[in-house]
């Protein structure tokens, strides 16, 4: 099944919708973009909120009605207008597609404590370096994890580029916010390939600096 129709992306920019963006951009597919604001007050207007149940970002609308959760639209999109970033039920790499597409949870997990502690939490006071230091290690480990399983491929999946490495993706790029590339051998060369994509690039232009 492929559907067509005007895809709208509700955006903050350095966010995790940040992967929906960069999904649309490989898949060709156009869109309307509003970009919100970080600070939070966009996301709670009663019009976002009818978007997305917890007033966060990524939230799109398709075929005239919302959606939100990255992982979720990746998927759905994938299913609908670009099968060649997804795996249908019935291909052989259908169940370490999905593990890749919802690893990206894992990893952001860990990206948002640290964004929290590193960010938002502005005064020093309020910062916990233990939770810093705790969770700049799990970072590196799903990392590191990640790495293993793709044994020595540049992309998650044997047959090459899919949803999936957006989804970690994501997270391999904003890794280098908190992580040395020595605790993560091979990261760099990863967040290489990444940058090397033209998808990727044209995404980086609407987020801004």
């Amino acid at each position: 099944m492929e559907l067509s129709g005007e895809i709208e992306l509700w955006h903050v920019p350095q966010s995790r919708s940040f992967r929906v963006l960069w999904f649309l951009h490989e898949a060709g597919l156009p869109y309307r973009l509003h970009l919100l604001g970080f600070d939070g007050s966009s996301l709670r207007t009663p019009e976002h909120l009818a978007r997305s149940l917890a007033g966060r970002v990524p939230a799109v609308t398709l075929e005239g009605a919302p959606m939100a959760e990255s992982a979720a639209i990746m998927e759905y999109l994938a299913e609908t207008r670009a099968p060649a970033l997804g795996r249908p039920p019935g291909h052989p790499e259908r169940m370490a597609y999905l593990e890749g597409l919802h690893y990206g949870e894992t990893i952001g997990q860990h990206l948002a404590n640290l964004t929290q502690h590193h960010v938002i939490l502005r005064e020093p006071q309020m910062r916990s370096p233990t939770v810093m230091r705790l969770e700049a290690a799990r970072l590196a480990k799903t990392l590191t994890g990640a790495l293993a399983r793709m044994a020595g491929r540049d992309w998650l999946l044997p047959s090459g580029f899919s949803a999936a490495d957006i989804a970690v993706g994501y997270g391999v790029w904003q890794a280098r916010y908190f992580l040395q590339p020595e605790e993560v051998p091979g990261l760099s060369a990863w967040q290489s390939r990444i940058a090397s994509r033209p998808a990727f690039q044209a995404a980086l232009a609407p987020d801004g600096p």
